[in-house]
């Protein structure tokens, strides 16, 4: 393989998702010189499995990586037209997520390395979508994430790899997650994300006056910056439930109703924090550099499909002057793509763990606290 770029097979195991994937990453003086290209990307949904219990069951979402994990790779390595021994290295999520699916894939990626004896490297999934967007778009450090996914939302503070500052986070429920609870107690489908989407297009977002928790909280130090960015939809949720069972017995129309109103709330409470840690993080920019002009907005995780949310957020990143950057619609979702990425990133400046081998499943995993 050629010097100037790196080869990575990467493993996603963390949830419902089991992906393998072959990431092809240039390299310049120890880092990435640009997107690079996905040269394999296998995915295999589990959604049909855990449907009829209106969620993630973690032991059949385990059961089923252990299936399936090993055939996605071959197939990986068939769609590359590589094999093992192309591989710079093997990467594999070690946390935070399902950890007997952690355990799949973490097993799995060390059995290869060590069969083959690459370096192996676990990598944070948090991690994995924090970088994602550097999988298609040439995008610089430092930058602004927000993370929205069925079990996170934050905002961070991107400054290099391995450097990510807090600035902001759900203290309960996450996006997705509050998505699927309000999908179910309207008696939809799952996951929650899609079939609410769908049904509020047909909606009035006026409709029901549903609180939006923490938007009147709102802190500032003496700069006047605001001195934290969190999220909580818990209470949003409790109200959706006491709409709803006023609203009875649902029909259609009062569905989309709901759903509009729903992410309405959710589009003011993602804009209003996402305009307070851009303001934050402006400051913080323009005091390290001595000034920019435009910065860059990266949204990423499952609900970044989103497309009423991804235009709000779109619209509040123009207003601050800053560059938004989504990944498509398969790389906001739970995929090995990201994993490989981040793993290759990592090779090429020699952030490799010094004993790979004794790498633990984490459940939990603060990308902060990397």
């Amino acid at each position: 393989m050629a010097a100037n770029h790196i080869y990575v097979l990467g493993l996603e195991t963390s949830c419902d998702e089991t992906a393998a994937s072959i990431v092809e990453m240039p390299v310049e003086n120890g880092a990435a010189s640009g997107a690079g290209r996905i040269l394999a990307n296998q995915i295999l949904s589990q959604i049909d499995t855990h449907a009829p219990y209106g969620g993630v069951v973690p032991e059949l979402a385990a059961r089923a990586h252990l299936s399936h994990l090993d055939r996605l790779i071959a197939a990986a390595f068939d769609e590359a037209n590589m094999g093992l021994s192309d591989m710079d290295a093997i990467a594999a999520t070690a946390g935070p997520g399902l950890i007997g699916g952690v355990l799949v894939g973490l097993t799995t990626g060390k059995a290869l390395a060590l069969a083959a004896q690459k370096p192996f490297i676990g990598i944070n999934h948090l991690e994995g979508h924090a970088l994602s967007a550097r999988l298609t778009e040439n995008i610089d450090f430092p930058y602004l994430l927000l993370l929205v996914s069925g079990g996170h939302c934050q905002l961070l503070s991107v400054a290099a790899l391995g450097d990510y500052t807090l600035l902001g986070q759900t203290r309960d429920d996450a996006v997705g997650e509050a998505y699927d609870k309000a999908a179910k107690l309207m008696s939809l489908g799952y996951p929650g994300g899609p079939e609410i989407e769908r049904r509020a297009r047909d909606g009035n977002r006026t409709a029901h006056k549903l609180p939006r928790p923490l938007l009147n909280d709102n802190p500032t130090d003496e700069d006047g910056l605001p001195t934290h960015c969190d999220f909580s939809f818990s209470g949003l949720k409790t109200a959706l439930r006491q709409t709803a069972e006023k609203a009875a017995p649902l029909d259609e129309a009062k569905v989309a109703d709901l759903a509009a109103s729903f992410e309405a709330a959710i589009g003011d409470c993602l804009t209003t924090q996402s305009r307070r840690a851009m303001q934050l993080f402006r400051h913080q920019s323009h005091k390290q550099v001595g000034g920019q002009g435009t910065l860059n907005f990266v949204l990423a995780g499952g609900v970044a499909a989103n497309h009423y949310l991804r235009a709000r957020l779109g619209a509040t990143a123009r207003d601050e002057d800053f560059n938004l950057f989504v990944p498509p619609p398969g790389l906001c979702t739970d995929n090995a793509a990201m994993i490989a990425r981040a793993g290759a990133e990592r090779f090429a400046a020699g952030q490799i763990n010094a004993a790979p081998m004794a790498i633990a499943a984490r459940a939990r995993w603060p990308l902060n606290d990397l």
